[in-house]
């Protein structure tokens, strides 16, 4: 049953807002870079950061490897803590060339479970950036979820609002086929929603799903 709510509920926000066709990256490292770097901030900083990559011709590997860190947070500025993200960067990178000669094709080869593993164990990378490098840049069935999925679930009545990262990702993973397209387009979707209407106050007129929504139920009543 709750397999097919979440079904329902794709098919009502993308019958609203059509596919977004997310994540934007030229290359799969280029989405890695964009997922620790959109850490605490809007993709729109994150462009800017990645622009002054290419323009140094820096945005690979070992590009960002072989920089100076205080060189590597320069151009990243945009995107604000730069040196924290500098380290962060240059973490993932290291460990891609230690334990993958430096190729994500090998790094996406492994089972993405042991993958997934293996990045939560590399600095700087969390669950949401480590799931997102795995959906967007290694296309595997990992689920992402994001303050907009916790607000948005738990508005609906579906999750619990204190629910930990994992438990939540475990309920779309649990309940939903394990569909990279899937995925990807479901997540782009909630972002989509949760940005332009189900914000911190939310604007429940305009929103497709208010009709099945614990929230609205409540504040309408």
């Amino acid at each position: 049953m709750a397999g097919k709510q979440l079904q329902k509920i794709f098919d009502t926000l993308l019958a609203q807002y059509a596919p977004r066709h997310w994540w934007p990256g030229e290359t799969p490292f280029e989405v890695c870079v964009g997922a620790i770097l959109t850490q605490n901030t809007n993709w729109g900083n994150v462009e800017k950061a990645i622009a002054n990559l290419k323009t140094a011709d820096r945005l690979s590997i070992t590009g960002i490897a072989t920089l100076m860190p205080d060189e590597l947070a320069a151009l990243i500025r945009p995107a604000g803590y730069f040196n924290v993200k500098a380290t962060r960067l240059q973490a993932f990178t290291a460990f891609v060339l230690q334990g993958y000669h430096g190729s994500l094709d090998q790094l996406f080869a492994e089972p993405w479970q042991t993958t997934r593993h293996e990045l939560l164990a590399v600095k700087g990378i969390g669950p949401e950036t480590a799931d997102s490098i795995l959906l967007y840049a290694g296309q595997k069935p990992s689920f992402v979820v994001d303050t907009y999925t916790r607000r948005i679930f738990s508005r609906l009545g579906l999750v619990d609002e204190q629910f930990s990262y994992d438990r939540l990702r475990d309920y779309f993973m649990d309940r939903l086929p394990l569909d990279t397209a899937l995925f990807n387009e479901y997540h782009a979707l909630i972002v989509e929603l949760g940005k332009l209407v189900c914000r911190p106050k939310p604007q429940c007129a305009a929103c497709c799903l208010s009709t099945n929504c614990q929230h609205y139920a409540h504040s309408a009543g």
